[in-house]
């Protein structure tokens, strides 16, 4: 896996390529645990993402780590099988996995459970 770290200013982003699952996930906390105390947000950009799993699912909605700062966490460039993850895992379990959070102008309706 290809990590790519930018900070500006105050955001981080970070381009992970390839796939996230068990083996990658250390990697890319690593990455998170790195990061400047000055780093109050951060912006995972999935477009190089081809697949994740449940791995990726820990690493967006996991618990921050325990010392360092608190950061808003958004995601962008999200591909088709990352993204029916998030809306599967919201669909199921909306208070464990708040896409909202994630994507703050997600439309409500995107959300809605069709048949």
């Amino acid at each position: 896996m290809n990590i790519t770290t930018t900070i500006t200013g105050t955001t981080a982003r970070i381009t992970p390529q390839g796939e996230i699952d068990h083996d990658t996930l250390p990697p890319l906390r690593a990455t998170v645990d790195r990061l400047p105390p000055h780093v109050t947000g951060l912006m995972w950009d999935l477009e190089r993402l081809s697949f994740t799993d449940v791995a990726g699912l820990r690493l967006l909605f996991g618990p921050a780590p325990q010392a360092g700062p608190r950061r808003r966490t958004t995601v962008t460039g999200l591909r088709d099988q990352p993204l029916q993850l998030l809306l599967l895992a919201t669909d199921l379990f909306p208070t464990a996995y708040d896409i909202t959070r994630l994507i703050p102008d997600t439309p409500a309706g995107l959300l809605t459970r069709r048949p």
